[in-house]
């Protein structure tokens, strides 16, 4: 019985420490962070995502916290009708995931 009971608090655990990694940025603290200079402006993080996929369209994004890294999450549908999903870091423009969405 103890096993169980250990086990399952290291499985909550994790559920909840995997919950808590990842936290979404409204507009205005987004603006705070744009002009302070910590993250680069919408549209540059928007033709860094849309450069790994020429002719795609931006069809949803959200700037989120994770681990404490700023990441700018776009998704894409491509000329084929093909979805994309692209993370860039939003301090620097670097492509972090693209991955076609399932």
């Amino acid at each position: 019985m103890k096993t169980l009971l250990t086990l399952f608090t290291a499985a909550l655990f994790v559920c909840s420490a995997g919950l808590a990694s990842a936290r979404d940025i409204n507009r205005e603290e987004a603006a705070k962070l744009r002009t302070a200079g910590i993250i680069q402006s919408t549209e540059q993080l928007e033709a860094a995502a849309l450069a790994t996929h020429p002719g795609a369209t931006i069809t949803d994004s959200e700037l989120d916290e994770e681990y404490g890294k700023h990441v700018y999450q776009v998704d894409l549908r491509d000329a084929q009708g093909i979805e994309w999903d692209v993370e860039v870091d939003a301090t620097n423009g670097t492509i972090l995931k693209d991955h076609q969405d399932k």
